[in-house]
């Protein structure tokens, strides 16, 4: 396309709606910390596409975003748009390597338009798996599983795994490929009976904790009478303390997230039984999805084929709409999603 017909076609659509930042939280976030704002969309410079956005992501990371605190990720800015990922149809192009018509991943999320830098998105194949598969399973929510169990916290033949916030994105593909990893026994825990039921009947898991029914310290050394060899967090608090009383000596632990202390307004305090770490010569290890991105090749091509073939299941939670994206955002601060939460644009 030239750069006239890509202008053209960029004119057709002259306004988008955003979320912005409105006010930044103080404790847990509310409607009120958001704005739906219609904005002109800019003219594409040389090199730059545009992209109708139809899904986008709303992670637990974004929380931390949301305040004006150093971090390994630059806060929000108040009174702009909000980011993340995000999958769209390219419908103008100034970028010779992506055409109009193409599906695309970027980072430009919380908006229904978005002018992107074609070498910042990525071209996706939707021949096998839809679109939004690169928002879940496919995209860094998969590669988070798939590093913690094999980079971070390595699966071995025979291990026992126990995996906190399973029936989330991130841990209801955990507990599958720490199976395909060799795991003997995959232990999940989740909020409610019908998130438990869904870690065995629909994740595979052998075991699920219902937090919620008891002190899930109990629950886990009931459920691993003989220990975990394995520990993916992405809960902190009360299930930190419990994997490291219930762990073998030299057990693995990856530290993905601690979503239970992310509204917190004041220190959150440790594991009370840290010592044990000590003791038990652990190696409890943080993780940042950008430390593995180079394990995205090898990852997709295993994953694509696991979906394909059925071997690992999946499942989504949608929010309908731009305006619906705080909602949804909120949600996954309170546990409302099964798998994967996503809002669709279009």
């Amino acid at each position: 396309m030239s750069a006239n017909t890509a202008t053209a076609a960029a004119r057709t659509v002259a306004t988008g709606r955003e979320i912005r930042l409105a006010s930044r939280p103080v404790g847990t976030p509310t409607p009120e910390n958001f704005e739906l704002v219609t904005t002109a969309i800019p003219q594409l410079g040389e090199g730059q596409i545009l992209v109708r956005n139809t899904w986008m992501s709303v992670d637990p990371y974004m929380r931390g975003r949301m305040d004006d605190a150093e971090s390994y990720i630059p806060a929000f800015e108040l009174g702009a748009a909000l980011e993340g990922s995000a999958v769209g149809e390219v419908v103008a192009s100034r970028a010779d390597a992506v055409p109009v018509g193409a599906t695309v991943s970027h980072f430009a999320g919380w908006r229904e338009y978005a002018v992107v830098d074609g070498a910042t998105a990525a071209v996706l194949d939707t021949s096998a798996v839809p679109a939004q598969a690169y928002l879940g399973p496919l995209g860094t929510t998969g590669l988070t599983a798939y590093a913690a169990l094999t980079e971070v916290a390595q699966v071995r033949a025979g291990d026992t795994v126990f995996i906190s916030g399973a029936a989330g994105a991130v841990g209801s593909v955990a507990g599958q490929i720490a199976r395909k990893l060799g795991a003997a026994r995959v232990i999940g825990s989740a909020g409610g009976p019908v998130k438990a039921k869904q870690l065995v009947s629909g994740f595979g898991f052998d075991v699920a904790l219902d937090y919620r029914a008891g002190a899930i310290a109990d629950q886990l050394a009931a459920a691993a009478p003989e220990g975990i060899d394995v520990y993916v967090d992405h809960v902190g608090g009360d299930h930190l303390e419990a994997a490291i009383a219930s762990a073998k000596v030299g057990a693995r632990f990856a530290l993905v997230g601690a979503i239970s202390g992310y509204n917190a307004t004041e220190p959150v305090p440790g594991p009370g039984n840290l010592f044990q770490a000590y003791t038990k010569r652990l190696t409890l290890r943080g993780m940042l999805i950008n430390d593995h991105f180079a394990l995205f090749p090898e990852f997709t091509a295993r994953a694509i084929g696991w979906l394909t073939e059925g071997s690992l299941r999946t499942k989504e939670t949608v929010f309908e709409g731009i305006e619906q994206a705080p909602a949804a955002f909120l949600g996954v601060l309170s546990g409302a999603n099964t798998g994967k939460m996503l809002v669709r644009l279009a």
